[in-house]
């Protein structure tokens, strides 16, 4: 092969390798962007039908105002959170909460959605702030898993009758992780992981590729060794 040819194939190594070197630079930028920028606007699409004209400063301008719709919304909910924690605000919650405790279908719905939403932002739960390895589909293949919580209730009464605790996992799939199952498995058949809720989901994401990283913890203190003189 000449030299010739060892440099071009060379220009078109560095080529490509610089390409790569842009793209993983450029890609999570991009959709970072992209996903933030398509969160408002299906924000805005959502809230500001609700704004009066009067109130919406859009009426006045001759452009659109990307995100007004989300300050609003985040805005409002600050508010009600706030005055839901006065005693006036606690009268009206619980008598709106009784209204729809009367509707056969909308009280079902209203219970679930707000014990999920309960569970999952109340400051003192642990839900999901593990991550672990269960064997998955069969002995000797393993998955990754988020720990939600301990068995409770009827599930932990009648799979804990052997006295193994329960733990309930979710089961995430790859590359999207927004479904998945939810498995209890004995507790002792868990292996948590050292890793973070955040690196577990990257791990996840990539399909394996993007690996936090593990430095392990000593068991034992290093021997001593003596070389004779």
């Amino acid at each position: 092969m000449t030299n010739g040819s060892l440099e071009r194939i060379s220009l078109a190594t560095r080529i490509r390798i610089n390409f790569l070197t842009g793209l993983i630079i450029c890609a999570p930028i991009a959709i970072t962007v992209w996903l933030t920028w398509s969160f408002i606007h299906w924000a805005d699409s959502w809230v500001k039908p609700y704004i009066p004209n009067r109130y919406n400063p859009e009426s006045y301008l001759q452009f659109a105002i990307p995100g007004f719709g989300l300050l609003i919304a985040l805005t409002t909910i600050t508010l009600i959170g706030f005055l839901g924690k006065n005693l006036i605000g606690r009268s009206i919650v619980a008598y709106s909460e009784s209204i729809l405790h009367r509707m056969p279908l909308v009280r079902t719905v209203y219970k679930s959605t707000k014990q999920i939403f309960e569970t999952v932002l109340k400051e003192q739960s642990s839900s999901f702030k593990k991550v672990g390895l269960i064997e998955f589909p069969s002995p000797g293949t393993w998955a990754l898993v988020f720990v939600s919580t301990d068995a409770k209730g009827e599930i932990a009464a009648k799979l804990g009758e052997d006295g193994e605790e329960m733990v309930a996992v979710f089961l995430a799939p790859t590359p999207v992780p927004t479904a998945g199952f939810l498995m209890f498995v004995p507790r002792s058949k868990l292996r948590l992981l050292d890793m973070s809720p955040e690196e577990g989901v990257k791990l996840l994401i990539s399909a394996g590729l993007v690996t936090p990283e593990y430095k392990a913890a000593a068991t034992e203190d290093a021997a001593t060794v003596v070389t004779p003189p």
